[in-house]
């Protein structure tokens, strides 16, 4: 079963005070390049990380990603 992964960690990092990719990689343990691959939708990141990230803006993990089925 296939699908796609939305996120808003754009909107999110807005919201915290404007926080830079490189800010939110440094207090998950991922680099800039890959937080901006999950922002775009191009990397799914691993469920560790995506529950790192939803930490850091203190929201439930379904207020950071959405799947959506294919088709």
């Amino acid at each position: 079963m296939s699908g796609v992964i939305h996120n808003r960690i754009r909107t999110l990092r807005f919201l915290h005070g404007e926080m830079s990719q490189a800010e939110l990689g440094q207090r998950i343990g991922l680099t800039r390049q890959t937080v901006a691959a999950i922002e775009a939708g191009k990397y799914a990141p691993s469920l560790a990380a995506a529950f790192r990230i939803a930490d850091v803006f203190g929201v439930p993990l379904v207020e950071v990603f959405q799947w959506e089925r294919a088709g």
